[in-house]
């Protein structure tokens, strides 16, 4: 198949995607520390089993009947809205637009004006001072059931901010650490109001950029102004029609619009699942494309560094292994890993020990670690001279503002220790350390998390809809600030605590937080789990005889 100039580094010369289907072989057995991976030949050295222990099942029978209660009397609520004996708060379209198509679908909505209308005070909280490891709030109440709030006035001082992803403490307002930032605003202002083809490339930018491949030990990079973008707008840059994307199921949205977009055909494998993924690489490459079977032009695996509502690790060196006996390409998001694991910050390439230059496409965000906004690109040459030209976020999108590019670079220099000190790799080594030891303690107590290990984030499962709101409400009773998740952002019986743990965090801080997190855990009865933790790692794994498909 024929290179294109248009088509940068992503297009090989390759029949069939190089690969005979008579020597793709089964997996057979595997282990279940390495499940469904052991086909890939590779071992993962880092990789830690990562449990996803299912709750007894009297809590399922519980969570489908509270979400059948709930719905059963949104039902009613809305025959009573019907009727005019309760005041209707939704959006409607006004009498003469009746014959007009609908702007509002009342069933689609029924889910929002009845369920998450009833619980909406635990969620946009406003906050009134730096998001830092603790931070002031607003109090506000409802008198007509959560349809509108009125502020009364008051702050709740002193709340440890548990939910941030502040992995790193740099969104600070130390003057002494952000002192060249103000010198940026001082002498570029705060926006750009140009793109960077046009005249909005400062000579910051150039120099961001150039930091962050060093940074990651790639050839070039390039920045955007906005995380979510950099993903949305770049996948359709790269693969089109024709082309097979191969996603992981709890891939972020923006990994999943940027994919919609593109019109690339997508196939989902399961979460973290090398069986799975493999079974797909194989049929994709042995059938081609649906009926006319020609070979697919690019097939490009998608995968997250660390899944944000899991905090499970993409298994990296099998996906590695498969993308190279397959001849695909791997685009890897870390939004949340960059900076916040591997013993230099440098995300999951450092944390398996893998050679940057195997990961095609290096994706992150400077939202998380660094403390401030937009996200990058990073791999050959060639894939970055072709996105300055075809990415729709380099071409239209304004370039990064500089007091942001500043912060980026001072928080990279930190962490690099190009700054002359040794803050960064403090506060590298006191993340690593703050996680584990909230991990420990939590499952010490009972309660089911998932994730990994080195991992920041946190989910513990709270699974019941009127426990994951009495949840949230009586641990803000307490000063502590949490995020819960719930259906549709979760599956319907895995509503969930999402804890994001930080190096600006104190030991004081975090065991102040498991206090009260073994308190409301014996109040509401959240201790679920039913394994005996012990502190000390395994000394060998369980065996599972599941076999390939």
């Amino acid at each position: 198949m024929a290179t294109t100039a248009a088509d940068g580094n992503l297009k090989p010369h390759l029949r069939k995607n190089g690969v005979k289907c008579e020597h793709i072989g089964k997996n057979g057995y595997h282990n279940h520390k390495e499940k469904n991976g052991q086909g890939t030949g590779v071992a993962s050295r880092r990789h830690k089993h990562e449990p996803f222990e299912q709750a007894p099942m009297y809590v399922a029978v519980l969570t489908y009947l509270g979400f059948g209660i709930v719905t059963l009397f949104g039902y009613l609520r809305d025959f009573l809205r019907a009727v005019g004996l309760e005041k209707c708060n939704i959006a409607q379209e006004r009498e003469k637009q009746k014959d007009f198509v609908p702007l509002y679908q009342d069933f689609e909505n029924f889910y929002t004006r009845n369920l998450y209308m009833r619980v909406r005070d635990n969620w946009n909280r406003p906050i009134c001072s730096l998001p830092g490891p603790v931070f002031d709030l607003m109090e506000r109440v409802s008198d007509d059931y959560n349809w509108t709030f009125r502020f009364t006035g008051k702050t709740i001082h002193d709340v440890i901010n548990m939910g941030s992803y502040n992995y790193l403490g740099f969104a600070e307002n130390n003057a002494d650490f952000l002192k060249t930032v103000a010198d940026k605003v001082r002498q570029y202002g705060v926006g750009v109001c140009s793109t960077r083809q046009e005249i909005g490339n400062l000579s910051i930018h150039e120099e961001l950029e150039q930091l962050v491949a060093n940074f990651l030990g790639v050839e070039a990079a390039m920045t955007y102004g906005m995380g979510f973008a950099t993903n949305s707008m770049n996948i359709p840059a790269l693969v089109g029609k024709g082309c097979l994307i191969l996603s992981d199921e709890l891939n972020h949205t923006s990994l999943i619009l940027g994919a919609r977009l593109s019109g690339a055909t997508i196939r989902v494998f399961k979460h973290n699942n090398m069986q799975s993924l493999e079974k797909m690489l194989k049929e994709a490459v042995c059938s081609g494309q649906p009926r006319t079977h020609r070979p697919w032009k690019k097939i490009l695996i998608v995968v997250e560094g660390i899944y944000s509502m899991e905090g499970s690790v993409v298994r990296l060196p099998e996906v590695i292994a498969l993308k190279k006996k397959y001849k695909a390409y791997l685009y890897l998001d870390e939004a949340h890993s960059i900076g916040a694991v591997g013993q230099t910050g440098r995300g999951v390439t450092e944390l398996f020990n893998v050679n940057p230059a195997d990961v095609d496409v290096m994706m992150g965000t400077f939202t998380k670690s660094f403390g401030a906004s937009g996200g990058y690109i990073a791999g050959k040459k060639e894939l970055v001279d072709y996105l300055r030209t075809h990415s729709h976020s380099a071409v239209y999108a304004t370039a990064m503002s500089p007091p942001a590019t500043e912060q980026i670079i001072r928080a990279m220099k930190c962490i690099m220790g190009k700054d002359g000190s040794t803050e960064g790799i403090r506060r590298i080594r006191q993340l690593a350390e703050n996680a584990k030891y909230f991990r420990s303690r939590l499952k010490e107590m009972g309660f089911i998390i998932y994730g990994n290990d080195d991992s920041p984030v946190v989910p513990v499962l709270l699974y019941m809809p009127a426990k994951v709101v009495a949840f949230a409400r009586e641990m803000l009773a307490r000063k502590i600030g949490v995020v819960v998740v719930g259906f549709p952002a979760t599956p319907i019986t895995e509503a969930r605590a999402r804890f994001c743990v930080s190096a600006a965090h104190t030991r004081d801080m975090l065991n102040q937080v498991l206090d009260c997190m073994n308190e409301v855990g014996d109040l509401l009865c959240l201790k679920f789990s039913r394994r005996k933790y012990s502190p000390q790692p395994d000394l060998c794994d369980e065996t599972d005889f599941e076999l390939d498909s």
